[in-house]
C-alpha cells in the first residue's frame, strides 16, 4: 500500500471544552453551553443541563488491539490523545498510521444532533464548532479537510447561510442529520434550496452515523440490549434517508450533487441497491415520480452516492455491485474502533486480491475526488 496516497474519509477530533465555552454567548446561553464536569476519575459532558456523550471510547484508539477490556464509554479528557485536538499532533499520528489526508468529523458533536432539541442552541453550538474546525484544518490545509455541522431540518435558509459562511473559511463538506425530524424527511420540498446551493457550490453532503435528530432512535435505557441492537441497526436510518432522497427525485434534479453516507459499513448495500430497483418497478402506485430516460434508483446510487467504510471485508468482496468508484476507506481515528495505528496492515488484509488500480481508488483516489484533496 502506498502510504502517500492513503486518505481517511472518516477521521475525528475530540473537542476540548474551549470549543464552546470560549466561543459562545454566555449571556445568552449560560450553562446550557456544552461544558465538561469532573466526576471523580471521569469527565462528563453536560449540554442544555443534561449529560451527553462520554470522553472514553471516542479517544481510545489502539486499545482494541492491546487492551480491549479497558475500552469504556466514560473517561477523562486528560487521557485523550493530543492528536484529537492539536493539529500538529493529529498529523503526526497520521504519519505513524501511514495516512496522508483525513476528512475530520466531531466526536461529542455527533450526539448533539440528538441531544439538543432547541434549534437556536444547536445552531450556536454548531457555529462555534465550525469556526474551531476551520482553524484546526487550516493549519494543514492540504492534509486536513473538515465536515461542518449543519442543522438543516429546522430552518433551511439558516442552514444555507451557515454552509456559505463556513465555505468562506475553506470548508466545503457539510454533515446533516443521518435522519431528520420525522415530519421533515429529505423528500420534503423545503430542502430544495439547500440541495441546489450544495450542487452549485460543489459542497458534499454527508450523512454520518449517530446524528439522528431527537426522538428518532429508540430510548436507550442504559446497559440493556437496546443500545447494542441500535448499534447493529445503524444503517436503517441512512437507508430511509437515501430512499427519501432518491425516490423524490433529488438526484435527478441535481445531478452533480454528491451525497456520502459515513460509517455504516458496506455489507447491506448490495441488497439495498437491488431492493430499491425492485420497489421502483413493483410499487409504482406509491411513487411520487418516474425518472427520465429509463433511469433506475440504482443508477443514482452509482452516480451520486458514496460510502465511507472502515474494514468491511464482505463489502469489498461485493465491491463491483456497490461500485468501486463509490467506496472510500476511513480510519475512524481516534475512536476505540479505529484502525489506528494498524491501518496499512488492516487495509492490506481486507484488500488482499484486489487489483492495484481498484485499491488506489478505495484507499484514497475516490476520497480525494469527493472532498477536494
Amino acid at each position: 500500500m502506498s502510504k502517500s496516497k492513503v486518505i481517511s474519509s472518516d477521521s475525528h477530533v475530540v473537542e476540548p471544552p474551549n470549543v464552546w465555552m470560549e466561543r459562545m454567548d454566555r449571556d445568552r446561553f449560560g450553562n446550557r453551553i456544552p461544558h465538561m464536569v469532573p466526576a471523580g476519575d471521569i469527565d462528563a459532558w453536560i449540554v442544555d443541563n443534561k449529560e451527553t456523550g462520554g470522553v472514553g471510547a471516542i479517544a481510545q484508539a489502539g486499545f482494541r488491539f492491546e487492551r480491549p477490556e479497558d475500552i469504556v464509554l466514560k473517561g477523562s479528557f486528560d487521557d485523550v490523545r493530543p492528536g484529537g485536538y492539536i493539529p500538529k499532533e493529529h498529523v503526526k499520528d497520521m504519519d505513524v498510521d501511514g495516512v496522508y489526508g483525513g476528512l475530520v468529523y466531531p466526536s461529542i458533536g455527533l450526539a448533539l444532533y440528538r441531544d439538543v432539541e432547541d434549534p437556536d442552541l444547536a445552531r450556536g453550538i454548531f457555529a462555534a464548532y465550525n469556526d474551531w474546525l476551520a482553524e484546526f484544518c487550516n493549519a494543514y490545509p492540504e492534509r486536513l479537510k473538515g465536515a461542518a455541522m449543519i442543522l438543516v431540518d429546522e430552518d433551511v435558509q439558516l442552514a444555507i447561510e451557515e454552509t456559505q459562511r463556513v465555505a468562506e473559511q475553506g470548508i466545503r463538506t457539510v454533515m446533516i442529520p443521518s435522519y431528520p425530524r420525522a415530519d421533515r424527511t429529505y423528500d420534503n420540498p423545503i430542502y430544495e434550496p439547500f440541495w441546489a446551493m450544495c450542487e452549485e457550490n460543489d459542497v458534499t453532503v454527508n450523512l454520518h452515523v449517530t446524528t439522528n435528530r431527537p426522538k428518532a432512535d429508540p430510548i436507550d435505557r442504559g446497559v440493556t440490549t437496546t443500545s447494542t441492537a441500535s448499534y447493529v441497526q445503524h444503517d436503517y436510518w441512512v437507508r430511509m434517508s437515501l430512499c427519501h432522497i432518491i425516490f423524490s427525485g433529488v438526484l435527478e434534479r441535481y445531478p452533480r450533487l454528491k451525497v456520502a453516507e459515513v460509517e455504516h459499513e458496506l455489507g447491506w448495500l448490495p441488497y439495498f441497491i437491488g431492493r430499491i430497483d425492485i420497489a421502483y418497478e413493483e410499487k409504482q402506485e406509491s411513487l411520487a415520480m418516474r425518472f427520465k430516460d429509463g433511469k433506475m434508483p440504482s443508477d443514482f446510487m452509482r452516480s451520486n452516492v458514496y460510502h465511507s467504510f472502515q474494514e468491511d471485508a464482505l463489502g469489498i468482496q461485493m465491491r463491483h455491485v456497490i461500485g468501486v468508484e463509490n467506496l472510500m476507506w476511513g480510519s475512524d481515528y481516534p475512536h476505540s474502533e479505529s484502525t489506528f495505528p494498524k491501518s496499512i496492515e488492516i487495509l492490506d488484509e481486507i484488500l488482499e486480491g484486489v487489483p492495484e488500480e481498484e485499491k488506489a481508488m478505495i484507499v484514497g483516489e475516490n476520497a480525494a475526488r469527493v472532498y477536494g484533496f
